[in-house]
């Protein structure tokens, strides 16, 4: 698992996409955690609440789809 995360790591550090497409992770995921702690959604909050999960598992497929790629250049 270390040598994933070593990974990711040096990916975030050289690679301006990756570092972009996981800064948008986080934040999406902190919207969600900001819309998750109301008490009360309107329907355009529910909406954005699903918005926000679809473009945050567009981001994750993004970056792990880097990852493979990556992973797979460093095996050749």
């Amino acid at each position: 698992m270390q040598e994933s995360e070593a990974l990711i790591e040096r990916l975030a550090a050289d690679n301006h996409e990756f570092r972009k497409l996981r800064d948008e992770h986080r934040t999406y995921e902190d919207e969600l955690v900001a819309l998750n702690g109301r008490g009360f959604l309107s329907a355009d909050q529910h909406w954005r609440i699903s918005e926000l999960k679809k473009l945050k598992l567009i981001a994750k497929d993004r970056m792990e789809a880097m990852v493979r790629q990556a992973r797979a250049s460093a095996h050749a």
